[in-house]
């Protein structure tokens, strides 16, 4: 990441709690040039999908695993079949309260993910992935 760069968020969890507290972690951070936070993946796909690229700035994904109707790793899968174009404009960390070693695993199946957070979303995490 460039280090005085400010970066753009998505936010996807169905935890409205959640959403919130990664919001203001974000915030504090002082590298946050916008945040949107969605509570179901599917809306935050369509998001993504209908908003032109911009080849100027880059946008940071913080995906949970376990969300009802589309869970994340559902998410990644579709985000991974948007136009290259696209993609190429967004890095993607899951998030998630589950240490399941099969969700550990299968994180690096996706080339779209760059790492697994525990959750809740610390400022210590955020500010390491961030570096």
């Amino acid at each position: 990441m460039v280090p005085n760069k400010k970066l753009n968020f998505i936010v996807i969890d169905d935890s409205k709690l959640d959403c919130f507290i990664a919001e203001k972690i974000i915030k504090n951070t002082g590298k946050c040039e916008s945040i949107r936070s969605f509570l179901q993946a599917k809306d935050a796909l369509e998001f993504i999908a209908a908003t032109p690229p911009d080849d100027l700035s880059h946008t940071i994904i913080l995906v949970d695993i376990q969300m009802p109707i589309m869970n994340g790793f559902e998410f990644v899968e579709a985000f991974e079949n948007l136009p290259g174009n696209i993609v190429a404009n967004y890095t993607i960390y899951v998030i998630s309260s589950s240490i399941n070693e099969n969700d550990l695993q299968k994180v690096h199946n996706y080339k779209s993910v760059r790492q697994f957070l525990n959750k809740p979303l610390t400022s210590n995490n955020l500010s390491a992935l961030l570096s």
